[in-house]
C-alpha cells in the first residue's frame, strides 16, 4: 500500500477531486485488473478508451481515478485526479509506485527501425560473460539476470518496465538493457526512468500506420535522446544519416560510431563469411560469430558502450568473439542435403535488403536464393510492396505467403505485395498463402548448397490469425521440413 500523494509526484496536474492522503494496494490500466482500493489510470488507446470503464471499475473497488477527462457524474468516496497526458503520468506514477527502480542501476536504452533486439541481448551476453548480474528488457524477453519471462511488446508499458526493474533491485542487478520502441517512447513509457546511456542503431521504414510521416517517427525516436540526462552518454551510429539528428539537443555526453566514416569507435570488415566476420575494430583484429554487415554495425556499437560503461578493452574483446546469435537473427542450420536455412526477423524494407545483401555477398553465385516472405496485417501497408520488390530482385526465387494476417486477408497482403515486383522479376516469383505449404515448397524446390532465407517472424513462435495466435516457428518448422526430405 502506498499513499495517493506520494504516487502523484512529478505528474502534472490539472484537477483534484476528493482527498489525496488515501491508501493505493495498485496502479492498474486494464479495468479487468481491478481489485479493492486500485488506482486506475484511463488511457485512450487505440482500440479502445479507458474512460468508457470509469464506472464499472469503480464498481470493483477502485477508489483512485486518473484520467484526462472527467466523468459527468463523480461518486462519493472516490478521488479523481485530471491530467493532460495519462500516459506520461502513469510513467512517473508507476516508477514513484516502486520506489524508482532505474536509479538503483546503469539502465541503457536502444533505439533505432533495426538491430535494437541484437544490440541490446549481445549487451546483456557481454555483461553476463564479464562477471556483472544484468537485466534484459528486448522483443524477445525480458532476464532478471537468469531468469527468464515472456514479453508481449517490444518496450513494455510503464507499470511492467517499472515491476521488472524493481525484481531486478531485489536481485542485485547492476546493470539493464532495454529496447526503447517509437511507440514505447511515443507512449511516454520511457519517462520517469533514470538512463545511463542510450544507443541509436539506424532509422529506416517502418510504423509509418502509426505515425503519419517519417519527420515524426525520426523525432519520436530523438525525443528519447533530448531526454537523457548531463551525466548519461548518448552512442550514434552517423553512417546513418539520422544519427548526428539524434544527438543535436541532447544533454548526455556525445560519442559515434560507424563502418564508413570518422568516429569515436569505428570498425572496418576484412572478411565476412557464413562462419563470422573478422573485423579490425578500433585498431584491433577481431572474431566474431556474428555475421554481416548489419551485425558488424551491432559489434562496434555494444563495444562502445561497454566501454563507456566502464569495462576495459582487454576484457571486451575476447568475450565478444564467444558471443552467440541471438534468436531469430540471421540463424542458420545446413541440413544433411547441404541446404542452408536461414531464418530472419527481416520485416522492414532496410532489414531484408541488408540481409539478402549480406547473404549475396558470400555466396558464390551457383546456388540458388530462394525467399520465402511476407507482411503483416493491420500494419503500415506502403512497405508491402517495398519489401516485394527488394525480395524479388535479390533473390534466386520468391515466394510470397502469409506473415501475421492479424484481421486482414492474407491474399489481399500478397496482391499489395506483388504490385512492387518489377516486370523483369515475375518469373521469379510464386505466391503461396499457407506459411507452412510455402516453407515446404522452398525446401523441395533447393537443392545441394543452395539457401532457403524465411524473413518476417525471426524468433515468433505463432502466427496471429483474426485475433488468435496459433503455434508456429518458422525455424522449426523449416529444420522439420529438412529432414523429412532428407529420408
Amino acid at each position: 500500500m502506498m499513499v495517493l500523494k506520494d504516487i502523484l509526484y512529478k505528474v502534472t496536474i490539472n484537477a483534484v477531486i476528493g482527498s489525496t492522503n488515501i491508501a493505493v494496494s495498485n496502479i492498474e490500466f486494464d479495468s479487468r485488473k481491478i481489485e479493492n482500493n486500485a488506482l486506475f489510470v484511463a488511457i485512450s488507446g487505440t482500440i479502445t478508451d479507458g474512460h468508457n470503464y470509469i464506472e464499472s471499475v469503480i464498481e470493483k473497488g477502485a477508489t483512485a481515478i486518473v484520467c484526462e477527462r472527467l466523468p459527468e457524474v463523480l461518486k462519493t468516496g472516490v478521488t479523481y485526479i485530471e491530467v493532460a497526458n495519462s500516459n506520461q503520468a502513469l510513467a512517473y506514477m508507476a516508477a514513484n509506485f516502486y520506489q524508482h527502480p532505474s536509479e538503483n542501476l546503469k539502465l541503457v536504452g536502444v533505439t533505432g527501425t533495426n538491430g535494437k533486439t541484437t544490440v541490446t541481448s549481445l549487451l546483456y551476453q557481454l555483461f553476463k560473460k564479464a562477471g556483472y548480474k544484468v537485466g534484459l528488457l528486448s522483443t524477445v524477453k525480458i532476464m532478471v539476470d537468469d531468469t527468464i519471462y515472456k514479453t508481449a511488446h517490444t518496450t513494455p508499458d510503464s507499470l511492467t518496465i517499472n515491476k521488472y526493474l524493481k525484481l531486478m533491485n531485489d536481485a542485485g542487478v547492476e546493470f539493464c538493457f532495454m529496447e526503447a520502441s517509437s511507440h514505447g517512447i511515443h507512449q511516454s513509457r520511457t519517462e520517469g526512468l533514470k538512463f545511463t546511456g542510450g544507443i541509436f542503431t539506424n532509422l529506416s521504414h517502418d510504423h509509418l500506420d502509426y505515425h503519419d510521416t517519417f519527420a515524426e517517427y525520426r523525432d519520436v525516436k530523438k525525443a528519447f535522446f533530448d531526454q537523457l540526462p548531463k551525466d548519461a552518454f548518448a552512442l550514434s551510429n552517423v553512417d546513418d544519416k539520422n544519427g548526428l539528428v539524434m544527438l543535436q539537443n541532447t544533454q548526455a555526453k556525445k560519442y559515434t560510431y560507424a563502418l564508413k566514416t570518422f568516429a569515436d569507435y569505428r570498425a572496418q570488415i576484412l572478411e565476412n563469411e557464413f562462419s563470422g566476420l573478422l573485423l579490425k575494430l578500433n585498431d584491433n583484429e577481431l572474431w566474431t560469430r556474428l555475421i554481416g554487415s548489419f551485425n558488424a554495425y551491432n559489434i562496434v556499437a555494444i563495444y562502445g558502450a561497454a566501454e563507456l560503461l566502464g569495462l576495459e578493452k582487454d576484457e571486451i574483446l575476447p568475450i565478444i568473439s564467444e558471443l552467440q546469435n541471438v534468436s531469430g537473427r540471421f540463424e542458420y542450420l545446413i541440413s544433411d542435403t547441404r541446404i542452408t536455412a536461414i531464418v530472419d526477423y527481416a520485416h522492414t524494407p532496410d532489414a531484408l535488403k541488408n540481409v539478402l545483401e549480406t547473404i549475396n555477398s558470400i555466396r558464390t553465385k551457383n546456388e540458388q536464393l530462394i525467399t520465402v516472405i511476407g507482411c503483416g496485417g493491420d500494419r503500415d501497408k506502403t512497405k508491402r510492396p517495398k519489401m516485394a520488390h527488394i525480395a524479388s530482385a535479390l533473390s534466386t526465387k520468391v515466394i510470397f505467403t502469409s506473415d501475421n494476417p492479424r484481421g486482414e486477408v492474407p491474399e489481399t497482403i500478397i496482391e499489395d505485395m506483388e504490385k512492387g515486383v518489377a516486370p523483369q522479376n515475375f518469373k521469379k516469383t510464386l505466391s503461396i498463402t499457407d506459411r507452412r505449404q510455402a516453407i515446404k515448397t522452398a525446401c523441395q524446390m533447393a537443392g545441394a548448397k543452395d539457401i532457403i532465407l524465411i524473413a518476417g517472424k525471426g524468433h515468433e513462435n505463432y502466427q496471429e490469425i483474426k485475433g488468435e495466435r496459433f503455434d508456429f516457428d518458422d525455424y522449426k518448422t523449416v529444420q522439420e521440413l529438412l529432414k523429412q526430405l532428407q529420408k
